[in-house]
């Protein structure tokens, strides 16, 4: 067997990956920990219930599709035991790099003998653009490959530890970490700040991914639906968000918008995203986690980049 074993974020760049016929295996990893409760104890009983709960609840996915695409695959994982050198294939924003770390903090309990190595697309020119590995041409990803960073173990702790944060049940203790420049991780730092932005704003109730959807609709009041998700995902910052959770999202936002064909708001959403009044009027689902927190628990207080507890 092959002592190469390759970890990527999605099935899309899996294809990609075979292609370049690289040596070693290839484990697809097919979850979205950005969104949703998690529990720190990656691959427990319990930690697979939960997710499984939250995307059937959510997403509709059921329990043979569930097991089919996600499960096999991790346990396919688990049975990749002689590989001694694992390559990590994410990107640059807050789904791949959450997903990141809870595979990381797996691999420090269960496969501590491997040299971890991580390939992570990004800035890769001198424009302020990022790129996704699959908007990377051949000889650019090879040359990620070659010059992919090899991970200490002080690096696979920190990525553990902030897997730990982000599965408390408070943000604040994350919004405290300072030391993000002494570990290899380009882009961890301004995937923790957007995940902390997905908390509730103070000026309005509503969140950085969510005041971005209302002034994309007032901005360019999109002809239909499948503009205003075109445009909504073309300028959605770091965030890696597919169109599902973009659904999702517009979906719990539906008393903003008087129609979607055109894409309008109604006079209450104008005034929220105006910061006249407060979303918090609007909201009928609390139990809404962002990890291991509740989101509707604290506050994000813009002026000061601080996160408050309610």
């Amino acid at each position: 067997m092959s002592s190469l074993l390759h970890i990527t974020n999605g099935d899309s760049f899996t294809k990609r990956l075979k292609s370049l016929k690289l040596e070693g295996e290839i484990i697809t990893w097919r979850e979205m920990l950005c969104e949703g409760k998690t529990l720190n104890q990656v691959g427990s009983e319990s930690f697979w219930k939960e997710r499984y709960e939250f995307l059937h609840t959510n997403y509709k996915v059921s329990k043979s599709s569930f097991i089919e695409k996600t499960l096999k695959e991790y346990r396919s994982l688990c049975n990749h035991k002689k590989q001694d050198h694992i390559v990590l294939w994410f990107e640059y924003d807050l789904f791949c790099q959450i997903n990141m770390l809870a595979v990381i903090s797996w691999l420090q309990t269960h496969r501590k003998y491997a040299q971890i190595t991580l390939v992570c697309s990004g800035n890769e020119d001198d424009t302020d653009k990022l790129y996704s590995l699959n908007e990377l041409n051949n000889e650019q990803l090879l040359n990620l490959y070659t010059n992919r960073t090899v991970l200490t173990q002080d690096d696979i702790a920190y990525a553990d530890y902030v897997w730990q944060l982000y599965c408390s049940d408070n943000p604040i203790r994350l919004e405290n970490l300072t030391d993000f420049k002494n570990y290899q991780f380009t882009y961890l730092e301004s995937a923790i700040k957007t995940h902390l932005q997905r908390f509730p704003s103070i000026s309005n109730g509503l969140n950085l991914m969510e005041n971005n959807i209302l002034h994309l609709a007032k901005e360019h009041k999109p002809a239909n639906k499948k503009e205003f998700m075109g445009t909504v995902l073309t300028n959605q910052g770091n965030f890696g968000f597919a169109d599902l959770q973009y659904e999702r999202a517009i979906t719990r936002l539906k008393p903003l918008f008087s129609s979607f064909n055109p894409v309008r708001l109604t006079k209450k959403g104008k005034e929220i995203l105006e910061k006249q009044t407060s979303y918090y009027s609007c909201i009928q689902n609390n139990e809404v986690y962002l990890g291991g927190a509740l989101k509707y628990n604290f506050l994000y207080n813009t002026a000061s980049d601080r996160i408050l507890k309610l």
